[in-house]
Parts: structure tokens; sequence; C-alpha cells
């Protein structure tokens, strides 16, 4: 087949990929995104939004149970996991077409099949009709990532899951095994403990959510267990035997093993890069266990290659992907493009209490050598969350003492994965505690929570 040249190619659609064809389009280029599954990619189709629309059917449900609080009645409060579901989907077949609309809009081409580099400036796509041949002098990697398998651990659909399985369960669990707590196994344990199952979640790490800070975590942890929830940490889950119904998970700490049965289980254990097939060994790019390594710019060490999102290395977050996606478009465009802190990203989870966080945890930045100041502030001390019913929760935020910058915050409470975004903006602007505490937060507000842990640390606090 002929060849078609364009400015810039983009394998792979999910937020960093359409993200950055739409840019690279706005700035005059020619541009083609080639998809071998769902537009949209994991994000849209498999991970952040569906796993949203089915975390807010749970906190309805939750909220249900709870109706005599705010003097209201409810009567026989139900679920149909498959309508539950069926919204889930729905959501996001919406939001997978709406990236469709942008990309026609903006005058994208779309080609649909399996994209790889048989040489540098070329990709081949097997598409129905064959193999066609793109060409450009840029060509951006957003092939995603998938769920990691362990060996004795794999998922068959049935009895063991992975997140895609969880997303469209056969049936629900009555008593279900979480291996991994970070953001996407606490978010299923969340929803299926929330709905009535019986969940046990196995850490290796110390603690549940490991990546925050130890005391959101522990809070986190509190949380879970008072909703039913039993949290085995330092635990690895060596083995999975499979019989009819039922699966014996051999689950070992401190050198002893017990076995306990479930009949569900949801391996949620990280995951790898989609660098398979590609041809990148031939390219000589560089990998590093599944992922592309890259310089702050997204570039792969081979010229007009770039690579972003999770192909490219943590954090794993389509916030961070679709921020490298501009950025790449605007560098080959010839802008001034600004590189991706990791540091200034937030990370959230929407379990049952929500976490969120941005910066470093006091931990960390005691290790990176600065004298901290930390603040606390708890939901209970807050006008808004106690008339929403919601007085379980804190926030904290960490400062450098010598210059008063904010190194980080974190927090762990109904719509925290909202209020973070105030703190981001605060350290991109590179926010001193001076600057927040002579803030106006609004009243009654939950953020208001935000100024006094910020007031805390310099022990100013009003209202505890």
């Amino acid at each position: 087949m002929a060849e078609t040249s364009f400015d810039v190619i983009v394998v792979g659609s999910g937020p960093g990929g359409y993200v950055a064809a739409i840019r690279a389009a706005q700035l005059g280029l020619k541009v083609a995104v080639v998809e071998r599954e769902h537009l949209g990619g994991i994000c849209l189709n498999w991970g952040c939004i569906p796993t949203k629309a089915l975390l807010r059917s749970a906190e309805v449900y939750h909220l249900m149970h709870r109706a005599k609080d705010f003097g209201l009645s409810v009567e026989k409060a139900g679920y149909d996991l498959d309508a539950v579901v069926q919204r889930s989907r729905g959501v996001a077949k919406q939001l997978s077409g709406g990236v469709a609309h942008l990309l026609k809009k903006n005058k994208v081409t779309v080609v649909m099949g399996e994209g790889s580099i048989p040489a540098k400036g070329k990709v081949a796509v097997k598409t129905d009709k064959g193999t066609e041949t793109l060409t450009a002098k840029n060509i951006i990697l957003a092939t995603g990532a998938r769920a990691r398998t362990l060996p004795g651990l794999e998922a068959d659909g049935d009895l063991v899951w992975t997140y895609k399985h969880a997303l469209q369960p056969p049936r629900m669990p009555k008593k279900l095994l979480v291996i991994g707590s970070g953001a996407i196994g606490i978010e299923f344990a969340s929803f299926f403990n929330t709905l009535g199952a019986d969940t046990t979640v196995v850490e290796v790490m110390d603690r549940v959510l490991p990546v925050e800070d130890a005391e959101i975590s522990a809070f986190a942890k509190k949380q879970f267990e008072k909703q039913g929830m039993k949290i085995r940490e330092k635990s690895t889950v060596t083995k999975l035997d499979r019989g009819k119904g039922k699966v014996t998970a051999h689950i070992e700490k401190g050198g002893k093993t017990e076995t306990e049965e479930f009949d569900t289980v949801i391996s949620a254990v990280g995951i790898v890069g989609n660098v398979e097939g590609l041809g990148l060994d031939e390219l000589g790019v560089k990998v590093d266990r599944t992922h592309v390594v890259t310089d702050e710019y997204c570039r792969t060490g081979v010229d007009g290659l770039y690579a972003i999102g999770d192909i490219a290395g943590a954090p794993w977050l389509a916030h961070k992907a679709s921020h490298e996606g501009v950025m790449v478009a605007e560098l080959i465009a010839g802008q001034h493009a600004h590189p991706v802190k990791p540091e200034s990203i937030a990370g959230c989870t929407y379990c049952n209490p929500q976490v969120a966080s941005v910066g470093y945890t006091e931990a960390k930045a005691k290790d990176l050598g600065y004298e901290v100041k930390v603040g606390k502030f708890p939901f209970i001390g807050n006008g808004k969350a106690i008339a929403l019913g919601e007085p379980e929760g804190m926030i904290k935020t960490v400062f450098d003492a010598k210059t008063g910058e904010l190194l980080g915050a974190h927090m762990v409470g109904a719509e925290v994965t909202e209020l973070i975004q105030g703190y981001v903006v605060g350290r991109q602007l590179e926010t001193t505690e001076e600057d927040l505490m002579a803030t106006v937060f609004p009243h009654p507000t939950l953020s208001e929570m935000m100024h006094e842990s910020v007031l805390d640390a310099y022990g100013r606090a009003i209202h505890f």
C-alpha cells in the first residue's frame, strides 16, 4: 500500500495520546493517531472513568444505608450489579465517543490497527485491509500499560480477576481477596466491600496505600477496618489453589504460611508497559523493566521518537500523560515546552474515604535533608464536613522550615480528590506559607481545612 506522510504520528489514543494529537493539530501540524482497540485507551474505557462510575454507585448505596442520619428513610435499599456495571460502561462509551469527536473536529486522521515502527520515521499499521505504512519525522509512543501478572496468580476471568474482569464482574463476590493495596486494589476493595462482599486486602509492604504519607495510610486503614475490611500487611500471596467455585490462597507473613478460602481474587500487583511488538530493540530504544527510558522532555534518544504516559514510567497517572502529550506536541512545534515535575503531580485514590496527595511525604522530606514544619487539621473541626455528615478525615501539610516552601500536602476524607488541586496550584506557583495564610478561603467549605492545616504548621490554627 502507498505510504501516507504526516508531521506527527501518535501510537496509542489514551489520555496522553489523544491530547498530544489534538495539541499538535492545534499548532498546525498534520497528525495521525494509530489505535489498536478503543479510542481513549485504558483510562477512558477500562480504568479511571469506569471505576469512578462504579465507585459513585457504591457511594450512593452507602449513603442510602445512612439515610436515618439525615432524617430520611429508605426502604429495602438494594442494588442491581448488572445495572451498576451497565451504567459504568455507558459512561465509558460516552467519553470514548467524545474523543472520536474531538479528533475529528481537529482534523486528526485516525487509523485503527496495531502499530509498529519498522524503521526510523515509519509506522506500519496492521489493519483489517492489510498493512498500511505511515511516515512522519516525529513519532510519539503512547501505548500505555496493562496489569502485571505474577507466576501462580494469573487471572482466568472466573475465580481470579484483573481490573478488567472486576469492571465487568460475572458475579458479586461473597468472599473476596484483593492482592495489592495501591490505588487500583484499594478502589476495587472499597467498591465490593461497600456492596457487601467479605473483603480481605493483602499488601506486601508494611502499610496499605504504601506511596502515601504514613499517617494518612494509618488513618485510611482504620476507616477501612471500621467498614469491615480485613487488612493484612507485610504479607505475600505465594500460591492460589483453584477448585470448583473457590480459591485457596496461601498467605505468607514472617516465614509462616496460612491458607484461607475465597470465592474471588482480584490481582492488583502493578502494571507493565506495552512495549512488545513495537520494534524498539531494533531501533536502539532503551527499555528498563518494560518502560521506555526518556529524558525530562520524553525523548527516547532516537531522533524524532518520543514516549509519554504509562509506557514512559511513573507516576502512572492519566493527568501526567496528558501534560506530557501537550509538552511533546509543543516541543515538536518549536515552542518553549515545560518539562513535567513528577513531585508536583497529585495522586488521587477514590476509595471511601478518598485519599489525595502532592509533593513529598513528611518522611521523604526529612530523608532529603529538609527541616520541616508540619500542620494538621481534622475534618471534625470543620463545619461543612459536619453538615455533610463526613466528620472523619484529616489534612496534613509539610513545609520547609527555612524558606516556607510547601513541600507536600496529604489528605484523607470526603472530596479530598477535588481539594488537592488547591495545593497543586500552590506548588506550581512556588507558594510559601505566607501566601497561603493570607489567602481568604470561602466559608462554609471543606477547603477551609486546607487553610487551617497551614496555620497549624506555624502554631496559628484557629478552630482546633
